[in-house]
């Protein structure tokens, strides 16, 4: 194969037919999703600005935010927030360049805001402060931008990408999606969008684990909430019964509710996120680039949301990595599973990884002939259209969270 792609056929046991699998999913409320999908459309607005003010994308890096919990009064009937949450975004980007000053704090402040309304139904302007923590790029790091026709890495990163889906990894994707859809939260107004899915496969059998936060201001009381989550509860399992994908799914929904305790018994909140109360989040704590946490598989290290998505390759390889194994899945029919790992270091071209190892998973003996110059052109082909891919994650077209 070419120099720095490697292949490295494994014989072992594919994930979709071992005999347990644990995978978990992070709702668009959740707390550490939240930060995550923010921060990333921070860096999705501050590359238009840069773009249209500059000509070109700049060194920004804003992959660094907390949310801290605020703190609420729940009532049957509607609560109140006693004090907002606070999301404190971090890192460094470019204020100004050849002398013109650009307005990375507006529009850092702006896109923030119309996450918010724009995702979370019962989150006003008034329930979350914002504490700007960005300084100025380096130097050294900004000069990497000198050239937008040739970019290089701005940090030494291993990411690796997987595929196909497993069912299960999909049942727990979209169980999430089902939830926050439309038409359920028409259905069952009471349901706030933070929800969490973890699923465990054991064989043919998917065990469901649902937190869903339920809005106070739709609950009268604590009969009406069991008979509600009841009512739920049958929902997401026609779903599921349609989709037939397992012998049998057992799902449970807010497993610490406890009857005959009123409001201290039942998971409520006052708008929809645990967030306005009970828990914190944080960039690099949610979900992976494909959308879930599967605990089963490899995972790398780098938080994919709000870094450079022109020169950092913790977020262009995290993305990448999962295309070109998906690819190379779905064009070689002998491979059960693919595992991509992308390395390089800082100051190299982005689009000349120093290695991309191949790693073919089949528990039978695979003919390593057969399909290494299809793998070999499939990911050259992809390396020659990194400045297009980039852009995709540039412009958001690529979701990451």
């Amino acid at each position: 194969m070419s120099a720095g792609i490697f292949l490295e056929p494994i014989r072992s046991m594919p994930t979709f037919k071992k005999r347990f699998e644990i995978v978990e999913r992070k709702g668009i409320g959740h707390p550490d999703t939240i930060c995550d999908l923010v921060m990333n459309q921070v860096s999705i607005e501050l590359s238009k600005m840069y773009l249209k003010e500059t000509g070109a994308i700049q060194h920004h890096n804003m992959d660094k935010s907390l949310l801290v919990a605020g703190q609420s009064e729940n009532k049957f009937g509607g609560g109140k927030i006693t004090k907002p949450m606070k999301l404190v975004i971090g890192d460094r980007a470019t204020f100004e360049v050849k002398g013109q000053k650009l307005p990375v704090e507006d529009v850092t402040i702006s896109t923030a805001k119309k996450w918010f309304d724009n995702n979370l139904r019962f989150v006003k302007e008034e329930h979350v402060e914002y504490q700007l923590e960005v300084g100025t790029s380096s130097h050294e790091l900004r000069s990497i931008f000198e050239n937008p026709k040739s970019f290089v890495a701005n940090d030494t990163s291993a990411l690796v990408g997987y595929a196909p889906f497993t069912k299960t990894e999909s049942s727990v994707l979209e169980t999430e999606e089902y939830i926050n859809s439309q038409n359920f939260k028409k259905e069952f107004p009471e349901s706030g969008e933070d929800v969490k899915v973890m699923g465990f496969r054991n064989d043919n059998t998917l065990d469901l684990t649902i937190a869903m936060a339920f809005v106070d201001s739709h609950v009268d009381s604590e009969n009406h909430y069991f008979k509600r989550k009841q009512d739920m509860l049958q929902s997401i399992s026609e779903f599921h019964r349609k989709r037939g994908d397992f012998d049998e799914v057992k799902i449970t929904m807010n497993n610490l509710d406890t009857k005959n305790k009123g409001i201290e018994g039942l998971y409520l909140t006052v708008l929809g996120t645990s967030a306005d109360n009970a828990d914190s989040g944080e960039v690099g704590r949610g979900n992976m680039a494909n959308r879930v946490i599967s605990l089963t598989r490899p995972a790398g290290s780098e938080a994919t949301a709000g870094k450079n998505p022109v020169s950092h390759i913790g977020k262009i390889y995290n993305a990448l990595s999962f295309k070109l194994a998906e690819e190379i899945q779905k064009a070689v029919p002998d491979l059960e599973e693919v595992l991509v790992w992308m390395y390089n270091v800082i100051g190299k071209p982005v689009n000349e990884p120093k290695a991309i190892i191949i790693q073919p998973i089949s528990d039978k003996e695979l003919d390593l002939a057969k399909f290494e110059s299809a793998i070999k052109e499939i990911v050259e082909q992809n390396l020659n259209k990194m400045d297009e891919f980039c852009m995709q994650l540039a412009s958001g077209k690529i979701e990451i969270a």
